[in-house]
């Protein structure tokens, strides 16, 4: 079943978290227990001239690969430091990764005025 663009962007909403401490090999890249090693490519990477109907449900799909996946956490995470610009990444695609970033943006010049607005007040205090 197909969603509309607003209720995967919810999804893109969610602060980062810190990846989850794994209890398996911690020396083996994060990449080597990911679900989507088993899986398709051609799911998570959209082909050349992709119609909109079989590229939205080919990213559900692949958002549904990710929901089971013990490193989604990591994989996104990677996806928005590199910034990796196609495909789908942690359960979220190029488009959405580049919501997140420019909500964190935000965020952090939020952040960043209100230290330099604490900051003036504790000097003229």
């Amino acid at each position: 079943m197909l969603h509309p663009p607003h209720q995967s962007l919810q999804v893109a909403a969610v602060p980062p978290q810190p990846a989850p401490v794994r209890d398996r090999d911690q020396d083996a890249p994060w990449h080597t227990e990911a679900v989507c090693r088993r899986d398709e490519a051609g799911l998570f990477f959209a082909p050349s001239k992709e119609p909109t109907a079989a590229r939205l449900s080919r990213e559900e799909a692949a958002k549904r690969v990710c929901a089971r996946c013990p490193v989604m956490v990591e994989c996104r995470e990677h996806a928005l430091l590199q910034p990796e610009p196609y495909g789908v990444w942690g359960g979220l695609t190029a488009a959405e990764r580049r919501v997140v970033l420019a909500r964190r943006r935000r965020r952090d010049l939020e952040l960043q005025k209100a230290a330099r607005a604490t900051g003036q007040i504790a000097a003229a205090g």
